[in-house]
């Protein structure tokens, strides 16, 4: 008999190359804008360059630009529609309810997040969107007509660990600046770090690793099989310490990654276990 849940944990996700392999914007979206990924991205990073300027906000920006010239029109339901055509890693359908039921067997009640430089329009529309708590990535401004218009969230590799501190507090609301600031005592804390996985691909996702490994959290570095050098660059993450763990992106029941983390579940609820053994300990003291 599972035991009655009452630990909270989040895995948090970065999404291209993570759950899904290539950009996301490359899976239609860049040529519906006339252009091509060879041509988008050197294009972006020299509009960057000369203006001083995130390449989060510049593309995002270039979209709305080029959309227009393009007179191919953004809308939430148009950008819903490209994550729609997202393939998936392999298991990665099926994964949710898995570890999902793994954690219920052993107290833990499981909260999934996504926290990606991605568009959260294009990930609303994954055929995997409601299996997350919360979807954390750059989004747009839209006008009247529902038209994209401006960046109105921008997401970048150093930002992204806000979003660690908000899951950590309960504090989803990206527009609330007011509870992520106020000191909240430890143990009033919705779910602390050392709860916490973070399943990334490479250097941008370092500083939410880095983040969760100063504060007892936990991290994966997933690479793919078919890209030359991706292996290497997990190791080399894996060497400098900055992950726990490196495993091919394969989700599928008994492989690497379902390993790690039913292991690190098995941890964390030990632990958690432990710590109310102490406590009562400690009241029983007291009443002695």
């Amino acid at each position: 008999m599972a035991p009655k849940i009452r630990i909270p944990v989040a895995i948090c996700y970065d999404f291209d190359d993570t759950l899904a392999p290539g950009n996301m914007a490359e899976y239609g979206l860049i040529e519906r804008l006339g252009t091509t990924p060879e041509a988008f991205w050197p294009q972006i990073n020299t509009f960057a360059q000369r203006h001083e300027m995130d390449t989060i906000l510049a593309y995002m920006l270039c979209m709305c630009t080029d959309s227009a010239t393009a007179q191919a029109p953004l809308t939430r339901e148009e950008l819903r529609a490209y994550g729609r055509k997202i393939r998936l890693f392999p298991g990665v359908q099926t994964w949710f309810a898995r570890i999902n039921e793994y954690a219920r067997q052993r107290g833990i009640l499981l909260e999934h997040y996504i926290i990606s430089s991605g568009l959260k329009e294009i990930l609303e529309g994954t055929s995997i969107a409601q299996e997350f708590r919360a979807i954390f990535a750059s989004a747009f401004l839209y006008n009247e007509q529902g038209l994209a218009r401006w960046p109105a969230m921008s997401v970048n590799y150093t930002n992204k660990t806000q979003f660690l501190f908000r899951i950590n507090k309960g504090c989803l609301d990206v527009g609330d600046n007011t509870l992520i600031n106020q000191r909240i005592p430890q143990e009033e804390k919705h779910l602390p770090f050392s709860r916490m996985i973070y399943i990334g691909d490479g250097e941008t996702d370092v500083p939410c690793m880095l983040t969760l490994k100063n504060e007892g959290g936990h991290s994966i570095a997933v690479y793919r099989k078919d890209v030359a050098d991706s292996c290497q660059k997990v190791q080399r993450l894996l060497q400098d310490r900055r992950v726990d763990f490196v495993a091919k992106a394969d989700y599928r029941a008994h492989g690497e990654i379902e390993t790690y983390v039913q292991a690190l579940l098995d941890k964390i609820a030990a632990d958690a276990h432990l710590h109310i053994l102490k406590q009562n300990m400690c009241l029983y003291q007291k009443k002695k």
